[in-house]
């Protein structure tokens, strides 16, 4: 069984009705996670950052979980009689309905998250293409959201698609943070680290971002292929090795002479790029908090930049939520904790011929807090990806209530043997606490929101 609430359309008119969160606590956490996914839906945000049409060509390009929806919001936009073309890729599945007589002017590709595959390769090849013959007059709108890493992927030099899978996987499965990881994408790619800027250049460069990372870094965001990248070969090599990751030798060579180096700051080819922020995952817990306030919950941010071991940050939210339950302290009841972020899972080695668990991020936080809880009484938690997927499955994350170490106990399901091989999915799966929502279109990373009775 799955819980279920309807995806944030890009047209939709939201109820924005709270539930009473004494009766209906999961309901009223799902009301506190549509206003965060509501607040970074690009119809909603993007207007303000565009520019008026420039004298010559306007050409759209991008990546990410979001790009469609950012897509059809520049296409919504964008003066009806003014020049618009271009190419945005997303992830498999995320692709939104096209609004009501909205005339396509920008085409929408996809392919594959997190692992890249050759469609993500040809469509980084396209889209390397729309910058050649490029003037100072021209405009290039650069669409760029999470996932964008793996979804525009061009290998480096010495490099073959089977080797970037390679790379990628083992970096999902090492506990590297988000980072780590694009620092090295960065590195070996012909794309990213500023690489698409470069292309576009003597263009005015546009690029407009939806965080996922901690800090709204945006040279980090989808490996930047349009902003300057101060990280260097040096670092990425450094990384490779602190994880224990293979890559060619001729790859790791050039790694070490610097031949593989991204675009730095200062360079000429950032004269004519800028660079706006239209959501960032504080303005989403904003919206949680204020939607939470409307209800009469008091609500208390800790962090849109949480990062670490998921079921190690579950545990510390544990530990925070019983202090509120049982001392009042730092905070008093009613109230929900809102945070963010970007978490970890370090894959654990598996038994011979066991099953590979299946999970996320959010899922390994709710297991680590179920855990770590105990049953406690008027707590309950909802953590979710706002992109609407955990991982690689088909649920955003999962509900913890005060009930959900009891009836695991009463289907025979042990809640240690699920976290030893990384496998929420299945542990809350057979508990019915799945959220599953579909793809939202939009991606600001990790919410958690804990109600505190």
């Amino acid at each position: 069984m799955h819980t279920s609430t309807p995806s944030p359309a890009l047209s939709a008119t939201p109820d924005t009705r709270s539930p009473d969160p004494t009766s209906a606590p999961l309901a009223f956490l799902q009301h506190l996670y549509a206003a965060a996914v509501r607040r970074a839906m690009p119809l909603h945000t993007l207007g303000a950052f565009l520019p008026p049409p420039p004298k010559g060509r306007t050409v759209v390009v991008g990546a990410g979980k979001a790009a469609g929806a950012m897509a059809h919001a520049v296409e919504a936009l964008w003066p009806q009689d003014a020049p618009l073309t271009g190419l945005v890729v997303t992830r498999y599945g995320h692709t939104p309905e096209r609004p009501a007589g909205l005339v396509p002017r920008i085409e929408i590709l996809e392919s594959s998250h997190p692992v890249p595959d050759a469609a993500g390769v040809a469509a980084a090849e396209r889209i390397m293409e729309f910058p050649k013959g490029l003037t100072e007059d021209d405009l290039v709108l650069c669409l760029i959201s999470g996932g964008g890493s793996s979804l525009l992927t061009l290998p480096a030099e010495g490099m073959t698609l089977a080797d970037k899978q390679q790379v990628n996987q083992a970096l999902l499965e090492s506990g590297a943070g988000i980072g780590e990881m694009n620092c090295v994408r960065k590195h070996l790619s012909r794309i990213k680290g500023g690489r698409l800027a470069a292309a576009c250049a003597p263009a005015r460069v546009l690029t407009l971002l939806i965080s996922d990372v901690p800090g709204d870094e945006a040279s980090v965001i989808a490996s930047g292929p349009t902003v300057p990248d101060a990280t260097t070969c040096a670092d990425a090599l450094g990384i490779l090795r602190r994880y224990h990751i293979a890559i060619p030798e001729a790859v790791a060579q050039a790694l070490a002479s610097g031949a593989l180096e991204s675009v730095k700051p200062g360079d000429a080819v950032f004269a004519k790029a800028d660079v706006h922020l239209i959501a960032t995952p504080q303005q989403s817990l904003e919206a949680a908090a204020d939607a939470a306030r409307a209800a009469g919950i008091t609500p208390y941010i800790l962090s849109d930049e949480i990062e670490g071991e998921s079921r190690e940050v579950g545990k510390v939210h544990a530990a925070l939520a019983r202090s509120v339950a049982h001392r009042g302290q730092p905070f008093a009841r009613p109230c929900v904790i809102l945070s963010g972020g970007e978490t970890t899972v370090t894959i654990r080695p598996r038994q011979p011929g066991a099953a590979r668990g299946r999970g996320g991020r959010a899922g390994e936080f709710c297991m680590g807090l179920a855990q770590a809880l105990q049953g406690q009484p008027g707590v309950y938690a909802l953590a979710a990806d706002t992109d609407g997927i955990d991982g690689v499955e088909d649920n955003a994350g999962a509900f913890v209530t005060p009930d959900t170490l009891a009836q695991a106990a009463a289907l025979g399901l042990k809640l240690s043997n699920y976290l030893d091989r990384n496998d929420a999915y299945g542990f809350f799966d057979a508990l019915g606490a799945l959220f599953v929502t579909g793809p939202t279109h939009t991606n600001v990373n990790d919410f958690r929101a804990l109600l505190i009775l």
